[in-house]
């Protein structure tokens, strides 16, 4: 065993003898299916921090490495009962590269490629030194000789590929010829079995350096077969809530909301110190991501912030990520920049409708920290005035509900362009900020008996507070709002629903200002 090739297994052991470890080795089945099939064998997985990105290349690292016997830990585990199992545990050459640790300083830059090609031939040499010289083509050139002597090929598993992208933001000519590096050890090569990579960015796109587009990427965006496998399911956080005697309606609350497909995932890190320290709180500032998030939601694009805004009232934004140029600078529109918040894991993506949200009370927590300051007056006391706007609504007093919208409006009139209902529905939703801790996601122009509803609020499961249904008006009027709502039987939808219902409606008069109108509605 060397440093880098064939490292051993003691990371995925510690890993296995954790008090919590959440067993994923039935990725190993689909990894395996991916082995020395030429369109398959380049694997690019990219998810934020801490979602286990690092362990589940220490269990491959484990599973497939010459000169260990790791069968131990994987015993009573998902992949033992796979035919394949047996058939590749322990069997492969596997070079392991953590690509950070070859650049924690900036005077790295310019000689990383070569430390990392010195690094691993070293080991190589030891294990094969007879069958190579090295010559002008370095890493790739030692491990064709090797493969030319011996037929055997070698599984690559890199660990935070993306780095150099993070790290050296402004030195393109590094970042390409980082990627003409990578290129020419994997495109063509018959001694790669499989190359596996992780990071928190896809592959950059670079026009002709995107060269390494061999490799299938599995996303925050479109995650594929590997969904499950990075992060916690909802059945397994379940499962750990029952250990620990936690409340599971408050953990999802906190930490639930990762779309990835069609599967909801918790970030691991946020759970496991859940259930290590028992207080539901916002983990997120520990996990050390590379860039704070005010740098970007403070970038002065048309419409961010008024998205940003919509947003921590539980709403979504519509985005269109495929301009996104895959790094931290390259930026031309607020969909590059919240594109970005996806990958880092400050936003998620839900796929099926193309729209992006903030997926919890954790990382809400995390966007109210970073808009304390100038460039965002109005929308802290907006917050502020939210906790009190919901007890206003439930009991139904209509004039301070107006009163409070009215305030909510001038503070974030700096920020949002107020000139029509699409924008007084941003307000609403800023509004009703702390709905959030007490109702499910509001839905947004819902299709319900003859026509649609503005906006709806479920409560949550176990809760005793009324379901919300709004109608927004323009220059109309607030009891015009509830006389449609009734009209076009919009609680037609919600029938299912058998709690009290509060029919709200709300107008904004250019010369008068807001008034608002509530009502109880008692299902028929």
């Amino acid at each position: 065993m060397g440093l880098y090739l064939n490292p051993g297994n003691e990371s995925f052991r510690q890993s296995v003898t954790d008090e919590i470890y959440i067993d994923k080795t039935a990725m190993i089945s689909l990894i395996n299916k991916k082995l020395n099939k030429s369109r398959t064998k380049y694997v690019c997985v990219s998810r934020p921090r801490r979602f286990g990105k690092s362990m589940a290349a220490d269990m491959l690292v484990a599973y497939y490495g010459k000169g260990c016997d790791s069968r131990e830990l994987f015993e009573g585990k998902k992949i033992e009962k796979e035919d394949s199992f047996g058939l590749h545990l322990n069997k492969h050459n596997v070079i392991r590269l953590d690509i950070q640790r070859f650049l924690f300083d900036t005077s790295h830059l310019d000689i990383f490629i070569d430390k990392i090609q010195e690094a691993v031939i070293k080991d190589l040499e030891a294990e094969y030194g007879p069958c190579f010289q090295e010559d002008q083509y370095g890493l790739p050139g030692v491990l064709g000789q090797i493969y030319a002597c011996t037929r055997e090929g070698f599984i690559f598993i890199i660990d935070e590929w993306d780095c150099v992208f993070r790290f050296a933001k402004k030195r393109q000519e590094v970042q390409k010829a980082y990627l003409d590096f990578l290129r020419g050890l994997f495109k063509g090569a018959e001694y790669v079995e499989l190359a596996y990579m992780t990071g928190i960015l896809p592959i950059k796109k670079y026009g002709e350096h995107s060269a390494i587009n061999i490799f299938k990427e599995f996303s925050m965006l479109r995650p594929g077969s590997l969904a499950e496998y990075f992060g916690f399911t909802e059945a397994e956080v379940m499962a750990l809530c029952g250990r620990y005697g936690m409340d599971y309606a408050e953990t999802q609350k906190w930490y639930d909301g990762y779309l990835i497909g069609d599967m909801h995932i918790y970030n691991p890190h946020a759970v496991t110190e859940l259930m290590d320290s028992g207080d539901f709180q916002s983990y997120w500032t520990g996990t050390e991501t590379y860039e704070a998030l005010k740098v970007y939601i403070d970038q002065n694009f048309d419409g961010l912030k008024e998205s940003v805004i919509e947003m921590l009232g539980n709403g979504r934004r519509k985005i269109n990520t495929r301009k996104f140029q895959n790094d931290m600078t390259t930026f031309s529109s607020k969909d590059d920049i919240l594109t970005l918040l996806i990958h880092l894991g400050y936003l998620t993506f839900d796929e099926a409708t193309g729209e992006a949200l903030i997926p919890n009370q954790e990382i809400a927590q995390e966007f109210l920290n970073a808009i304390e300051g100038p460039g965002w007056d109005g929308v802290v006391q907006a917050v502020e005035r939210s906790a009190q706007l919901l007890k206003y609504t439930w009991a139904m007093d209509g004039k301070m509900v107006a009163d409070i919208v009215e305030k909510i409006h001038q503070e974030t009139a700096s920020i949002l362009k107020y000139n029509d209902e699409n924008s007084l529905k941003c307000v609403i939703l800023m509004a009703y900020y702390s709905a959030r801790a007490w109702y499910l996601p509001p839905v947004l122009e819902l299709p319900s008996g003859k026509g649609f509803a503005d906006v709806v609020y479920l409560p949550r499961k176990n809760g005793d507070h009324p379901a919300l249904l709004i109608e927004l008006k323009w220059n109309k009027s607030a009891y015009g709002a509830i006389a449609q709502i009734k009209e076009r039987q919009y609680a037609e939808w919600i029938k299912e629903y058998t709690g009290e219902i509060l029919l709200v409606g709300i107008n904004y008069d250019e010369k008068k200002g807001h008034e608002c109108v509530i009502e109880s509605f008692v299902q028929q």
